[in-house]
């Protein structure tokens, strides 16, 4: 029988609306079947842990989250400063592509509108996304467009061991993708001071490694980075014990990650292992593991945007094309042949290096050598950079210490075998047994800077670096300020 034009249109509506409900039905489902995602993110801190080998380390849920986890031994931030590295990690893309990579960039553009941010994206598929304090990024974007803003984000504190951590009761029922920043090697301690004021671990007992002095300064300043670690790792077993309370443990993946290594004066801010070296836990409820993501310990190479992806691919979402880190848990994913890493101007002092990490050798290119490696900047004002340039002055130094703050020792390339060489001392860029080695790595790097275009290429605009000067009161050696300090010595007005 054929029916009525008008009763076929009527039957087909009544279809698609169905068909149309159970679609929802069924997104919503899969939605409700996908995990959260938790980064607990921790600023200034190397990975003296426990479960990566430090004897001295004091780290009991740090190593019990990674020995139910996936620990990745080899893990490296594309930067070794804060704004840049959080810059890359919340778009999944080196921050040097975007023009992100200016510490800190002091004209805020807009990102390109292809690209959105990782927790734009899990609010599209309906997750509640928040970020409990810090976030630091160079770029322009209203953070209610990131983060949901019915989540009531709590104070910079309160996910501190002994305070209320209540807050996490709000998420129960829902799917989330959020971040807790903890202070690491930031945490002042009771005090308030800059550093803590003691340590449990005593100064006798730690190791000074040949690129700093083995004095009763830095013996302190290593030790009480072991305090903050031990700190760090009581609240990441508070923040454990809040998730199984408040039911969300089995529901939750867990991310365990620093921005970049420790404030030491060779460490923070530049591209040696100290600095972009960085601990990397990913710990994730049996009912959402596969055989890849069983607790392991991996030693193939991770750059920090790596991270950013594998959190979308855990999650179920595609990748967007212009992200650049790979699936860490995909059966396919191919191991990383090398990591890059990019310095350029932090703060006051301006500078471009970048880092070629392979697995047995770290490659750096200096491309700003006119200036000392110690150039001055805001940390001019901690006891460790005091002391070097006391001892400096005095000739006390070696005469490795010493070529950091000498212009004319700072080598244009750096090679060394990390293997052999893990405190990178032994600088082989000149040694003939190791040219091809060198041609190779500056062949990586030039393939890299062609394929995403390294923005670093390009010199801050003037009105960038003016705000600069500006802010820090022309106290900018560089010579990229000079422009400024002749502007500002003109006579003005009629003479």
């Amino acid at each position: 029988m054929r029916l009525p034009t008008k009763s076929l249109a009527i039957i087909t509506s009544l279809v698609l609306v169905a068909c149309l409900v159970s679609n929802c039905a069924h997104a919503e489902e899969s939605v409700s079947q996908r995990p959260n995602v938790l980064w607990i993110y921790v600023d200034d801190m190397s990975d003296w842990l426990g479960c990566n080998g430090d004897s001295l380390a004091q780290t009991p849920n740090i190593d019990r989250l990674a020995s139910s986890g996936v620990l990745f031994e080899n893990a490296f931030m594309p930067s070794p400063v804060c704004s840049t590295t959080r810059s890359a990690l919340i778009t999944g893309t080196m921050q040097t592509t975007f023009g992100l990579h200016q510490h800190r960039t002091m004209i805020k553009d807009p990102l390109p509108e292809n690209v959105v941010t990782v927790p734009e994206l899990f609010r599209e598929a309906g997750y509640l996304t928040f970020n409990e304090a810090k976030d630091d990024y160079n770029f322009a974007r209203p953070r209610e467009q990131m983060y949901s803003p019915e989540f009531e984000r709590p104070g910079f504190k309160s996910h501190l061991p002994g305070s209320d951590l209540s807050w996490l009761a709000q998420l129960r029922g829902k799917r989330f993708f959020g971040q807790i920043q903890l202070a690491g090697g930031k945490w002042g301690g009771e005090t308030g001071s800059k550093f803590p004021s003691s340590s449990r671990i005593a100064e006798d007992e730690v190791s000074v490694p040949p690129q700093y002095p083995d004095n009763k300064i830095f013996r302190n300043a290593i030790a009480r980075h072991y305090e903050q670690i031990a700190y760090t790792d009581q609240q990441v077993g508070a923040i454990i014990d809040a998730l199984k309370e408040y039911d969300l443990w089995e529901t939750t993946i867990v991310f365990f990650f620093t921005d970049h290594g420790s404030p030491l004066p060779r460490s923070k801010q530049f591209l040696y292992e100290e600095g972009t070296r960085v601990p990397l836990i990913i710990r994730i409820p049996e009912r959402f593991s596969s055989t890849a993501s069983q607790p392991a310990v991996r030693t193939d190479l991770v750059s920090g945007i790596d991270i950013s992806t594998t959190t979308l691919a855990l999650a179920g979402f595609d990748i967007p094309g212009y992200m650049e880190g790979h699936d860490l848990l995909s059966a396919s994913q191919q191991p990383r042949k090398y990591v890059i890493s990019a310095r350029d101007r932090c703060g006051i002092a301006v500078d471009r290096i970048r880092a070629v990490r392979t697995n047995q050798f770290r490659y750096i290119d200096n491309e700003t050598n006119d200036r000392p490696l110690y150039q001055s900047q805001y940390r001019d004002r901690f006891p460790t950079i005091v002391e070097l340039r006391t001892l400096f002055e005095a000739g006390e130094l070696s005469p490795l210490q010493a070529s950091y703050h000498d212009a004319g020792s700072r080598p244009a390339e750096e090679l060394y075998d990390v293997i052999a060489d893990p405190h990178q001392i032994n600088n082989l860029a000149a040694n003939p047994d190791f040219q091809s080695t060198l041609e190779s790595h500056r062949q990586l790097l030039r393939e890299w800077r062609a394929t995403t275009r390294d923005h670093g290429l390009i010199p801050e605009s003037k009105a960038s670096l003016r705000l600069v000067y500006d802010q820090a009161k022309g106290r900018c050696p560089a010579p990229e300020f000079d422009i400024f300090r002749e502007e500002d010595s003109r006579p003005t007005g009629d003479e």
